[in-house]
């Protein structure tokens, strides 16, 4: 399922035109995007959460030659399933 699904899907369930579910959409993505970027946590109860996990610089080692190569620190994104969403799937 990709952004147009979701979007075709909210237009069908709620009856508006499929501009206006669009906005709706890209305004729900963007507040979530927003708030993680200040480094905000996102829960959405029965779905999951999002937040910013924070990673210590390292020595990894390049595969090709095998050699040391210093990794800096980063801030990734990280979604965490929520427990109604993990049971849904795991009964599947």
């Amino acid at each position: 399922m990709n952004k147009t699904d979701i979007v075709n899907k909210l237009a069908e369930k709620t009856g508006m035109n499929q501009k206006v579910a669009k906005i709706v959409v890209d305004t729900i993505t963007e507040s979530i995007k927003k708030a993680i970027v200040n480094g905000e946590r996102v829960e959405i109860r029965g779905f999951g959460s999002f937040s910013v996990r924070k990673y210590k610089p390292y020595k990894g080692r390049n595969p090709k030659n095998g050699e040391v190569v210093e990794v800096p620190a980063k801030k990734l994104p990280y979604f965490k399933v929520g427990k109604e969403l993990k049971e849904a799937i795991s009964k599947t």
